[in-house]
């Protein structure tokens, strides 16, 4: 007897020639429900399961039977030849797709046994040649079995008839198990806490001989269950693996990875690893154990199961959370969100995959219970729970008692390690530590003094999503010293065929009574801060970081750009060396830098997929179809004209839709075809610079760009007096534009900034004045001006507003544009921003910084069109 272990959600995907038996095989070991044929499918398309041109279409219907069935969990088996590895190609990817295994089942038939049988069928007809070719094709591509499937059976002879199928649940399916249980948080080597936890829930400790506590049990049968990182940074991790290890074994305790046990195991085996975030504490701790138990602690940990599915479904437990189309499943993907969350791609300060927030998007029926991020206080979302209340940071060891959904928790005895993101809330429980430079969130629930516009108000229902982000997704926080603001557009232009226009941009400050402006050109890529510190020793002594990274480079909303920090590195060492003697000249040991990183693909490649490429596909296919159709109908004497002329401005439309967006992507590697523009060199130490002349900034920039032109890129400009006359500037912009240029950007320059009007060659003021780019107040007035206007181009906009939006329909209906929320919007931000940098400057304490870069962030999150 052979027995083909089959797990209950998979693809098994028979394998053999024409008459090797595949049919009668699924018949005889699967439900009919569960099969799909490939003859069925053909015979659906079809009406005739022997027409061969259907086989294309037959397939088609088949992969989306089997994407369906997969998707909803169930064993899907396909009965088709699959001989050649190409055509198995497809179903491994869809197994993949959907988390679930692969297995192939070959009945390996002799030649002449299969011609047999295809000749006793009346309604098979195939030519001499199909078998033989098939036969030659299975022999080869048997070859590649073991690469494309983790299990695979062979059977031939007696064995085909004498297999047995038997199904194998899931690793992660405990469905079985009921409860009750007590879900417990990371406990981080605070062994000391987990027996004060276990004993406030009842439970009673067993103690070895030498007093080491090796068990707990429950009076009333509860099971515990750990919810991944017992190790690392406390003071006991061997202490903690001992307990818990004890409890599993006798059937007390459940247990998932996290994934510092994830790191510790690679350790153990040898790998290599960077030992830090409490791994060295954790080998230090037991390299002192006997050996029998460093490998017990390594098969235990190796042995740990992503996930656990418990009570009939309706509980899930992992480490990091698990969004429900994972549920069950098994993957690398699968695991890697249990250990670390749904990732973007970036990594943050811990060297750890960037999480979204997927509890916001939960929709399953199943309770999900997890840890990995600290939280002052556990919070329900949408039926998810994160009981992790940093013990080993000083805060608490929680549990939730299930299915009562009661929260039981003690204080840490003390602080067992120094956090680099402390929890940041008011509720954080007494005795808990919390860093001098953290920020709390009644700093910023009611306004921000500002030295530019007095009190900036932050609406409160604002701030916790940006208390999300910040605290969830940012860059290590001592290099979040400043957000970007938004930035408004120029008014609205009268001017046919044209929303935006450099006359509006110009009349707005005339009207405000500024006398010069500067127009620097505006790059399409996305926005990015650059924090660079000279040396490792600055950026220990003056932000704090001693963990030998120099900087940050992040986005607009605080993410790092950069997946790892190596490329980061090796990022702010070009800018570091392109610097020159900046630092030097500045008297600074670091600088923040205000650019534009291209291409836009390079950080928006998923934005360009799903939105922009899928919508250029879908008129450039449509479209022309239509315009044929129509062409057909005029020429049948149908009076269609004037919709066939539309039709036909709408693909041009198209086009141009499809070359504007082309024209800020390229492919990169690294940093190989990476293009970073500076337009300003924010602060450095002392002082803020983001006031300067705007003439001395762009000349730091072409600096920059002539140290190494392979990275940098120089922003072109033009300087222009009001009172004169703007066609030449004008003439500029089109030019610009015209080119595959976004546009340009509209400031007022510096009153004592050099440069005569027209295309600057970067004369230099002496910036002494720092009013000059700031929201300029002219001839002592008291009201402020935009410190700056964008000015888009015509075909840029159509990326914005849609393929059409040229159409004097479409045009007439977007004049009518409400600007002043947007307005209002950059220049608080703006003003929150230029107050950071004053306060980073003066070396005021981080929170005091952050304040005014967590007011920039809440702000982002009112309701404003972000197309303007």
């Amino acid at each position: 007897m052979t027995e083909l272990k089959i797990p209950e959600m998979a693809l098994v995907v028979l394998v053999g020639v024409s008459g090797s038996g595949k049919s009668y095989f699924a018949r005889r070991h699967f439900a009919p429900t569960q099969v799909v044929s490939s003859d069925y499918c053909r015979a659906v398309v079809s009406d005739d399961e022997n027409d061969q041109s259907a086989t294309a279409d037959a397939f088609d219907l088949l992969h989306h039977i089997v994407r369906t069935r997969l998707r909803r969990g169930l064993l899907t088996v396909v009965d088709a030849t699959n001989v050649q590895p190409r055509s198995r190609e497809q179903l491994v990817r869809i197994a993949k797709e959907h988390d679930v295994l692969a297995v192939a089942i070959v009945l390996d038939v002799p030649e002449p046994v299969a011609i047999e049988r295809n000749a006793a069928r009346a309604d098979r007809d195939l030519p001499d040649h199909v078998v033989p070719r098939q036969r030659r094709e299975l022999r080869r591509g048997m070859r590649s079995l073991d690469r494309e499937f983790k299990r695979a059976y062979v059977l031939s002879g007696e064995e085909i008839d004498q297999a047995v199928v038997t199904h194998e649940k899931p690793w992660s399916d405990r469905r079985h198990l009921t409860g009750p249980f007590d879900l417990i948080g990371d406990v981080h080597g605070c062994r000391a806490e987990l027996e004060d936890l276990l004993t406030a829930l009842g439970y009673a400790v067993e103690r070895d001989p030498l007093g080491r506590p090796v068990g707990a049990a429950h009076p009333e049968g509860r099971t515990a269950v750990f919810l991944g990182d017992l190790v690392d940074r406390g003071p006991d991790t061997p202490g903690v693996l001992r307990l818990a290890m004890g409890m599993v074994a006798a059937g007390t305790a459940l247990c998932v990875p996290g994934n510092h046990e994830n790191k510790l195991v690679r350790a153990l085996k040898g790998r290599r690893v960077t030992v830090g975030h409490g791994l060295a504490e954790s080998l230090d701790q037991l390299a002192n154990e006997p050996e029998e138990f460093r490998a017990e602690a390594l098969a235990f940990m190796d042995g740990l199961v992503s996930h656990l599915v418990l009570d009939g479904g309706r509980l899930v437990v992992a480490h990091a959370g698990l969004k429900e189309a994972y549920h069950g499943r098994a993957s690398g993907r699968v695991r890697s969100f249990a250990l670390y969350g749904e990732t973007t791609g970036e990594t943050d300060e811990y060297g750890l995959p960037v999480r979204y927030p997927w509890a916001n998007d939960y929709r399953g029926a199943a309770m999900v219970v997890y840890g990995h991020t600290p939280v002052p206080e556990p919070e329900w979302i949408n039926n998810t729970l994160c009981v992790d209340t940093g013990c080993v940071f000083g805060g608490r060891l929680t549990a939730l008692r299930y299915p009562a959904k009661e929260l039981v928790a003690v204080p840490a005895r003390q602080v067992w390690y120094e956090p680099v993101r402390p929890l940041v809330d008011e509720a954080t429980p007494p005795g808990a530590h919390r860093e001098s430079g953290v920020l709390r969130v009644t700093d910023v629930q009611e306004a921000v003094e500002t030295r530019l516009m007095g009190r900036v108000n932050v609406r409160d229902d604002n701030v916790w999503p940006a208390l999300e982000v910040m605290s969830r997704f940012g860059v290590d926080p001592r290099w979040l010293v400043y957000l970007p603001p938004t930035m408004a557009p120029t008014p609205t232009s009268a001017l046919d065929g044209f929303l935006e226009h450099p006359a509006e941009a110009f009349e707005a400050y005339r009207r405000q009574g500024v006398a010069r402006v500067v127009c620097e050109e505006k790059h399409m890529g996305s926005r990015a801060v650059v924090v660079v510190a000279r040396d490792a020793a600055t950026a220990a002594g003056r932000f704090g970081v001693d963990d030998g990274t120099t900087g940050a480079v992040y986005t607009r909303t605080g993410r790092p750009f950069f997946p790892d920090p190596a490329t980061t590195e090796e990022f702010l060492e070009r800018v570091r060396t392109a610097a020159g003697g900046l630092f030097e000249e500045l008297e600074t040991g670091w600088l923040v830098l205000d650019c534009e990183l291209m291409p836009w693909s390079a950080k928006a490649v998923e934005l360009l997929r799903t939105q922009y490429a899928a919508t250029g596909a879908a008129a450039r296919a449509a479209l022309p179809m239509a315009a044929d159709v129509l062409d057909r109908a005029v020429a049948r004497g149908l009076d269609v004209g004037a919709l066939r002329d539309r039709v036909a401005r709408r693909s041009v439309n198209a086009e141009l839709f499809r070359d504007a967006y082309a024209r800020y992507c390229w492919p990169t590697e690294g940093l190989k075809g990476l293009r970073l523009a500076p337009f300003q060199v924010l602060a450095a130490e002392g002082r803020s610079h983001a006031e300067r002349d705007h003439l001395w900034h762009l000349t730091i920039a072409d600096r920059l760009a002539a140290a190494d032109g392979e990275l940098f890129a120089a922003t072109r400009s033009y300087v222009l007096d009001l009172s004169g006359d703007e066609s030449a500037a004008i003439a500029w912009w089109t030019e610009l534009t015209a080119a595959g240029g976004e546009g340009m950007v509209v400031k007022p320059l510096s009153p004592d900034g050099d440069g005569e009007p027209g295309p600057t060659s970067r004369g230099v003021g002496s910036g002494s004045a720092p009013t000059g780019s700031a929201p300029a107040v002219p001839d002592g007035q008291r009201r402020l001006v935009q410190p700056g206007l964008k000015c888009r181009g015509p075909e840029y906009l159509r990326i914005i507003y849609g393929p059409d939006y040229t159409e004097p329909e479409h045009l007439d209906r977007l004049r009518q544009r409400s600007l002043g929320r947007k307005r209002s919007l950059a220049m608080r931000e703006y003003a929150l921003g230029l107050e950071a940098l004053d306060r980073l400057a003066a070396g005021e304490p981080l929170w005091r910084v952050h304040q005014a870069v967590f007011g920039v962030l809440a702000l982002e999150s009112e309701p404003v069109d972000p197309r303007l």
